[in-house]
């Protein structure tokens, strides 16, 4: 009687068993995260309407967008591994004053952000392309997005604390409405619908700062109603920086791993821009298009990161494990469900970023070998990516950073300038798969050396 009752105050992530808890506490992230990509397809898919310059624009402006994603997000996750573990270890007050001091941080990261969109929009942009119309449409994008900010970051902190006390139902609710917000008012905003002008660009960036700004308003709802565990009051509270150093030996890794991603972008808008704004758009849409690849992972990983978190605080080596295992499987047969769906329908995913009245054969003509090959990377990304985060949730993020800076820095950006100049643009495209090759051997024996320093000794 007694073990049961002690099982019934025990969180679900220490006696739920380790499939059907990854399950609970994945597939509403998962499902939020594929109706996400989804609103970046169709947001996409509406800025083509304006022109292939206003694709173009939104193209360029990615790698900022990116970084502020890799900001919040990377300190969530920071914020994630530490507040999970010490609810493991029964430090209640403690996973509090985590709670809280992550939110400041959100505050603080929208303020740097804000002053980059007022300083550095433009010139962002303008150092990517040569083209007048593509500089003008990303900067006009780009800097309401970053000025206005303040819901993207507040959104993904809020959702992290839910996250970390298995709440992930409400993480669903919250990113689900923004994004479908933002689909509706996607076209009402850029075309002018209901007697509103149109907007263009600008109303693209608008309708995805109102479905940031509102998920993050429910996020402060759930959190205040639902996440008991957490006491948010701040009477009292005092900045400790014992916390944001933990919080930020976790989050800075994770921070510059997904940094990588906008520093490759960067680099591949400007070797491609070289070639034409087709090969621009093609790299583009590829992005848009393989997040319905990622991103269920990422919800994956957003929802095994607590549990080998709570599990690592809690001294269970067989949950980990077995966590571990089940998110692997499970990567796996997203991406290479993924790899196959760009191998056999790649005319018909380009075919929904045509835009009206321009020729698309040039879009065929490059982007089907395209994304064929880019996609072969697929086949290890699942496996790649979980090993990621099992690194950050130990509290050994700088191995994820390893094997990022490996795979875009060290191996991808370089293979495409020589692949591009010797074999031309379609040369370029095996730069992906030959850098997830090094990727997965790196992962694989990094995550060896975990299982060895860490898990074996639990």
């Amino acid at each position: 009687m007694t073990e049961t009752k002690a099982n019934l105050q025990e969180n679900k992530m220490g006696v739920m068993p380790e499939g059907k808890l990854l399950l609970s506490m994945s597939l509403p992230i998962m499902i939020s995260m594929i109706i996400q990509a989804l609103y970046n397809i169709v947001d996409s898919i509406f800025v083509a309407q304006i022109s292939q310059d206003a694709l173009t624009g939104v193209t360029v402006a990615f790698p900022m967008q990116n970084l502020m994603i890799a900001v919040g997000s990377g300190t969530g996750v920071g914020i994630s591994a530490y507040l999970s573990k010490s609810l493991g270890e029964k430090k209640h007050e403690l996973a509090s004053r985590v709670a809280k001091t992550g939110l400041l941080l959100a505050g603080f990261s929208w303020i740097v952000f804000l002053l980059v969109g007022i300083f550095f929009a433009g010139p962002f942009i303008a150092s990517q392309t040569s083209s007048q119309s593509v500089i003008e449409y990303g900067s006009e994008y780009l800097f309401l997005c970053s000025v206005m900010s303040f819901g993207l970051f507040g959104q993904m902190t809020l959702e992290r604390l839910l996250q970390s006390t298995g709440k992930t139902i409400f993480t669903m609710i919250t990113q689900a409405t923004g994004a479908v917000i933002n689909i509706i008012l996607d076209p009402v905003f850029i075309f002018g619908y209901f007697g509103l002008p149109a907007m263009g660009i600008a109303g693209a960036a608008i309708a995805t700062v109102i479905g940031q700004t509102i998920a993050a308003l429910l996020g402060i709802i759930f959190n205040l109603k639902i996440n008991r565990e957490l006491d948010f009051s701040f009477k009292g509270f005092r900045v400790d920086f014992s916390i944001i150093k933990r919080i930020y030996a976790v989050g800075i890794p994770s921070i510059v791993m997904m940094a990588i991603s906008s520093v490759m972008t960067f680099a591949m808008n400007k070797l491609l821009d070289s070639f034409s704004t087709v090969a621009t758009n093609v790299f583009g849409i590829y992005f848009r298009l393989q997040s319905f690849a990622v991103m269920p992972v990422v919800g994956l990983n957003n929802g095994m990161v607590p549990i080998i978190s709570y599990n690592y605080g809690a001294r269970r080596k067989d949950r980990i494990m077995k966590t571990i295992k089940y998110s692997i499987t499970f990567a796996l047969c997203i991406t290479i469900g993924c790899m196959l769906i760009f191998q056999f329908f790649p005319e018909q995913l380009l075919l929904m970023f045509a835009t009206e009245g321009q020729s698309n054969a040039q879009l065929l003509e490059m982007g089907v070998p395209a994304l064929r090959t880019i996609s072969l990377n697929f086949i290890f990304a699942g496996f790649c990516i979980v090993s990621g985060s099992v690194f950050q949730a130990l509290g050994n993020g700088v191995l994820s950073l390893i094997v990022s800076v490996a795979r875009q820095l060290v191996v991808l950006v370089p293979a495409a300038y020589i692949l591009a100049h010797f074999g031309g643009i379609s040369a370029l495209w095996w730069s992906f798969p030959l850098a997830e090759c090094m990727s997965v051997v790196c992962s694989a024996v990094f995550l060896v050396y975990i299982y060895k320093k860490i898990i074996s000794k639990i």
